[in-house]
């Protein structure tokens, strides 16, 4: 079926072409299992095999994997697309940014813009699915190009859909920074951050780059958190209220709507927060803790600082859930 689309894909202009979109990732079985895809899809099963602890993939599926529900991961179904995708490009890269180009991939992340954005090398992976909202947008703008400034790795890959990225996953496009995206003023119908603004130490420098390469009468779609805790990829800046997320982005685009859609809903704070609350516990206050009422927890903060669950919270833990944070500097 990849095949297929990809065929189709290529027989037609870029700019005619309809949306195409593959999954990387399904669910490993006897009947689908791929060694290449195996290895791709979980990296701890990758390294014990480079490293002669296990034969193959194929041998940790039948004993583990296949109980556990292990994934496959064709990365190499979208490598046609993604050329093609990137040839759509290159007219709408700047010239004035240094770049070099990996695996076939424009790379913008030089040493100085490293430096200069505190980006460093991260083994940590972001990879959430669009909410509905993002993919009925994608879905309604085929014809054009989005820029999902901060995709991270996606299961599903897109032909309308430029991934930016600081990580070179399988499925980015280009590599850069937020606060200087390499793209020419007015390059695309759409721009996407989702959970990206806390991540970057000068949002306010994105917000003035992502309003830049939008067209006229293109949209944006901004999601920050709030309350989320601590997270680092690789490192956690900034969380926002609405009103925040509005400041950035007023004096450049008319703000049609603010909203807490489902996927941001307070529940998702709230079982995050206790979930990891949970865990950071030892085994016996954490069964005290979630035996505890909610009605128990509502009540005054400042009864509650001794009680063991917030004692013998970690410092980790404190930073992670930290209702605020506190800083002491002197000037020398």
């Amino acid at each position: 079926m990849i095949k297929s689309l990809i065929s189709s894909l290529c027989r037609q202009s870029s700019e005619r072409a309809p949306l195409l979109k593959i999954q990387l990732s399904e669910i490993a079985t006897e009947q689908n299992f791929d060694e290449a895809a195996y290895l791709a899809a979980n990296p701890d099963v990758r390294a014990a095999v480079a490293s002669g602890n296990l034969k193959s993939g194929w041998d940790h599926f039948l004993a583990h994997g296949l109980n556990e529900g292990r994934n496959l991961r064709f990365s190499r179904s979208i490598k046609t697309l993604q050329d093609k995708k990137i040839e759509r490009l290159r007219p709408l890269l700047r010239t004035d940014l240094t770049s070099t180009w990996d695996s076939g991939k424009p790379n913008f992340l030089s040493s100085d813009l490293k430096n200069k954005h505190g980006i460093v090398v991260t083994e940590n992976v972001s990879e959430n699915p669009y909410d509905p909202l993002i993919v009925d947008f994608i879905e309604t703008n085929s014809a054009g190009l989005i820029l999902d400034a901060g995709a991270g790795r996606r299961n599903v890959y897109y032909s309308n859909v430029v991934n930016y990225e600081i990580v070179d996953y399988d499925t980015t496009d280009v590599l850069g920074v937020g606060e200087e995206l390499p793209f020419a003023d007015n390059s695309f119908d759409g721009v996407i951050s989702v959970a990206v603004l806390e991540h970057v130490k000068d949002p306010f420098r994105c917000a003035v780059e992502i309003s830049r390469v939008l067209k006229s009468g293109g949209k944006l779609i901004c999601c920050v958190p709030l309350l989320a805790p601590l997270h680092g990829y690789p490192n956690h800046y900034f969380n926002m209220t609405h009103q925040g997320l509005r400041a950035l982005f007023e004096p450049y685009l008319k703000i049609e709507r603010q909203d807490v859609i489902d996927s941001i809903h307070p529940v998702w704070a709230l079982s995050w927060i206790l979930r990891s609350w949970a865990d950071g516990l030892p085994p016996p206050v954490r069964r005290e803790f979630l035996n505890k009422k909610v009605e128990d927890l509502i009540g005054n903060p400042a009864t509650m600082v001794n009680d063991r669950y917030a004692r013998d919270l970690p410092v980790d833990k404190k930073f992670e859930l930290a209702c605020g944070t506190l800083l002491v500097g002197r000037k020398v």
